[in-house]
């Protein structure tokens, strides 16, 4: 969705010009309601956003079934990131929608537990599993592969564990999604 820089569209072009399968479609859109119109057509639908709060920012966030926020371990990553997450939610977002990744994150575990404890003063979600900052996966997604392709077995089994957990995510029973949403309602009302 963030047309001027498109890095996702970038990656699928490395992606076709190495050969690389499976082939994923990456298409820019100019708004959201574009992007939502292919819904019918697809499994997945991943909306790759612009780094700042934007009108469009929170239309995503609105229509999403997941909102996933990465962050660094520092206070300069950490507080905006979780400023941008007050902000959808008070534009309507449910908090139970939004899912801090921590990324980038260095070899200290004090640096890592401090983070955590920071994010879990909020309301949000925090994945169990991070991703550490590794030049494989700069050099993976350089030549159009994702991050779970590299071939550093270490490395794309943290990947694996990070997709793994945003999947189980999404794939939760439609009944305990339901559950939810009537008790957000029931909360509103």
């Amino acid at each position: 969705m963030d047309i001027s820089q498109g890095t996702s569209f970038q990656w699928a072009s490395r992606r076709l010009q190495n050969g690389h399968r499976p082939e994923i479609p990456v298409q820019q859109y100019g708004t959201v309601k574009k992007a939502l119109a292919e819904l019918e057509h697809l499994d997945l639908l991943v909306f790759d956003g612009a780094p700042h709060a934007t009108k469009q920012t929170k239309e995503i966030a609105q229509a999403a079934d997941m909102v996933v926020l990465p962050t660094g371990l520092s206070l300069d990553d950490l507080e905006p990131t979780v400023l941008l997450a007050h902000e959808l939610t008070k534009h309507g977002v449910d908090p139970d929608k939004i899912i801090f990744v921590l990324s980038r994150t260095g070899d200290s575990s004090v640096e890592l537990e401090l983070a955590r404890e920071y994010l879990e003063q909020t309301p949000y979600k925090t994945l169990k599993h991070q991703l550490p900052e590794k030049t494989a996966y700069r050099r993976t997604s350089d030549i159009g592969l994702a991050i779970s392709e590299t071939t550093f077995p270490s490395v794309r089994k943290r990947a694996g564990e990070v997709a793994q957990e945003l999947a189980d995510g999404l794939t939760k029973p439609e009944s305990a999604r339901l559950d939810a949403a009537n008790q957000q309602k029931a909360l509103s009302e």
